[in-house]
């Protein structure tokens, strides 16, 4: 059964698109079953994946309205990972979804025929607390926050878990936080540094060992429509997003190491 990851931030530029493409490709590589929802009208994790946004027949906006399965409108890329693909008719399925009876489960309740197919199925959420995100933390078992270690970027993640919290009490108590991940990181920089101190100060194990290093080679990549893994599975982006899939892989088994004994403990306890 699936885990469903929405990878959110309401700031943009914080490397969320890049990590939603290309921990999917190194997840697939391990080999895991993924599949990857591209929820943003820009349609950058669809185009990252090697896909023509502007040529697929059915997207996420025909999913969320209903007009189709989700399962006829995955496409298959060439890292082997499944994709629901996202173009700017996202935005007009958010207007019209506006005063539509339980707006923000129509992505959930998409996906849950596709659970049983995927070891993981990751969101691509856009770069705003908008009903579109809404509809990915509410079909989420969790949040990845990508982020820049900056001053901004820490009033930004306040608003967000602000958010998580909101959603949790209202829309779904079972949504935690996967992890958060500093992107785009440069050790030269002592503000950066200072962040990442406060960050594993506050969050502790919920912040990622793995760091994502600022690198060329992963800002290239998009252009040749493949991942970093895909791209330069030597390069430093390349090993630090392995390194990524690697983590999440492991605190899905401890997740279900505890479940198993937990249940064992239930069923030895007398009624």
């Amino acid at each position: 059964m699936a885990r469903i990851i929405a990878i959110a931030n309401q700031k943009g530029g914080v490397g969320k698109t890049t990590t939603a493409v290309n921990l999917a490709a190194a997840l697939a590589r391990t080999p895991k079953r993924v599949l990857l929802v591209d929820l943003d009208s820009q349609g950058n994790a669809t185009m990252g994946c090697g896909i023509d946004k502007g040529a697929v027949p059915v997207s996420t906006c025909d999913v969320l309205l209903g007009e189709v399965e989700a399962g006829d409108a995955i496409v298959q890329t060439e890292e082997e990972v499944d994709l629901i693909p996202g173009n700017t008719d996202l935005t007009a399925a958010e207007l019209e979804l506006m005063g539509a009876e339980d707006r923000e489960q129509r992505l959930k309740r998409a996906l849950e025929p596709l659970r049983p197919r995927y070891d993981y199925i990751l969101i691509d959420c856009p770069p705003a607390l908008s009903l579109l995100t809404l509809n990915a933390l509410t079909a989420a078992d969790s949040v990845l926050v990508p982020m820049q270690c900056e001053y901004y970027a820490l009033e930004g993640l306040s608003a967000l878990l602000q958010t998580i919290d909101a959603i949790r009490q209202n829309l779904n108590p079972k949504l935690e936080v996967e992890g958060v991940l500093r992107t785009m990181f440069d050790v030269r920089n002592n503000l950066a540094n200072a962040v990442s101190g406060e960050l594993t100060s506050h969050f502790g194990d919920k912040v990622f060992r793995t760091i994502v290093p600022r690198n060329v080679r992963v800002a290239e990549a998009p252009s040749h429509g493949q991942s970093i893994v895909g791209y330069d599975k030597s390069s430093r982006g390349a090993i630090a997003y392995l390194g990524l899939a690697g983590e999440v892989i492991r605190r899905q088994r401890e997740r279900d190491a505890q479940t198993s004994n937990q249940d064992a403990t239930a069923m030895e306890t007398p009624a």
